[in-house]
């Protein structure tokens, strides 16, 4: 009755610890169907990064255009612009530069397996582009296509920009040159909302962007972009600003190292866009290897993202900067799938007749290996190991 209720109410309820204990248990395995999200996710990343729509590199419509100009019509005046998110530029500013030096103590090249690894270089691999010749054949290709696929309706046009779009970000462009830190422009902020982002943003010139507004451009862009739109600005933008200022500087700027990290805002984007395409280069240099890879060993990544791209590199062809990575992946100590951990006993016995003395990096990586999951290799596979 009714008394019942109103006691069963008061008494507290007892939780059944047991199951809790069982889900606990059951939290450290890997499921199938969560297996078979990380092969999903690994099998796609076989494939370029998804095309946008059709109507990606048409400009804004006049209405669009207006309305853009209204609201950002102070937007390339400084100290004016309504941009208010920038917590943190002070501290990022404040810390100092990254060398290779400043993480893995027990990382020790010598010139002998500096001269291994070299044998290991991927000659053949993509070689890297200047950041303006990337977004112009991009650019490029996507109006080929374009025009393509639209030969036949003649109701499609591409239009050009508007010319007071063009100039209003030119004007966006000579404030991201001398961008140091505070308020952004307005105008901005909306690139990544806009259908021909791209072309926008080659307006702006990112490869001549000062290191904090690089910073703030990933900030935004990995927030509004989706996932394979935001890999995109990762390949495109951020990975060659990077890798240009190691190349040049030896060491990465603070806010480029921020940058980075803040890419990690989108995971799958990450590893798409920056860590698989740099390995796949075949001229990842160690330098390289070890700050990129320090992203990845000290901060939270989910399993799904991070099995897949242990995957693939496992499965590619190998370069010195793959023991690092791989090194680093199993580190993290995750409940890898069998496919995954197979994968990676196999890349260890594909040198199994190499006559090629493996560097020290290669022993290490395989050593975190067999320290981590010597319970979950099958007694065969210890046997070949050995």
């Amino acid at each position: 009755g009714l008394e019942e209720q109103i006691m069963d109410n008061k008494m507290p309820k007892q939780k059944n610890r047991n199951k809790v204990r069982l889900k606990a248990e059951e939290a450290n395995y890997v499921d199938a169907r969560l297996t078979k999200k990380i092969l999903d996710v690994a099998r796609k990343q076989q494939q370029e990064g998804e095309e946008g729509n059709l109507a990606s590199m048409f400009g804004p419509t006049p209405a669009e255009a207006a309305q853009i100009i209204k609201k950002a019509q102070n937007a390339i005046r400084l100290g004016k612009s309504a941009d208010s998110d920038d917590d943190g530029d002070d501290d990022v500013a404040n810390q100092p530069e990254v060398t290779e030096h400043d993480f893995f103590d027990d990382i020790k090249v010598d010139e002998e397996d500096e001269k291994a690894i070299e044998m290991f270089q991927n000659k053949s691999g993509p070689k890297t582009k200047s950041l303006s010749e990337i977004i112009m054949e991009k650019i490029a290709q996507k109006q080929g296509e374009l025009h393509s696929q639209l030969s036949d309706a003649g109701s499609l046009k591409i239009e050009e920009l508007d010319p007071r779009v063009r100039e209003m970000y030119e004007g966006v462009k000579d404030v991201m040159k001398k961008y140091r830190s505070g308020k952004v422009p307005k105008a901005f902020k909306v690139i990544p909302k806009l259908r021909n982002w791209e072309q926008i943003l080659y307006i702006t010139e990112p490869q001549h962007w000062s290191a904090a507004a690089m910073y703030r451009g990933t900030r935004i862009f990995s927030s509004v972009l989706s996932h394979p739109m935001a890999q995109r600005f990762y390949n495109l933008v951020l990975l060659p600003r990077i890798r240009d200022d190691l190349c040049e500087y030896k060491r990465l700027n603070s806010h480029l190292y921020a940058a980075l990290r803040k890419a990690l805002f989108k995971p799958a984007a990450f590893f798409k866009g920056i860590i698989l395409p740099l390995l796949e280069s075949g001229d990842c240099t160690l330098r390289e290897a070890i700050i990129f890879g320090s992203i990845i060993a000290r901060n939270q990544i989910p399993v799904l993202h991070s099995s897949a791209c242990l995957l693939k590199i496992c499965e590619m062809e190998y370069t010195g900067a793959n023991s690092i990575f791989i090194r680093i992946l199993l580190d993290k100590r995750y409940a890898l799938p069998y496919r995954v951990v197979d994968a990676a006993v196999f890349h260890f016995l594909r040198f199994e007749h190499d006559k090629r003395d493996m560097p020290v990096l290669w022993h290490q990586s395989l050593l975190t290996f067999v320290q981590r999951y010597k319970n979950d290799i099958s007694s065969e596979q210890k046997d070949v190991l050995m």
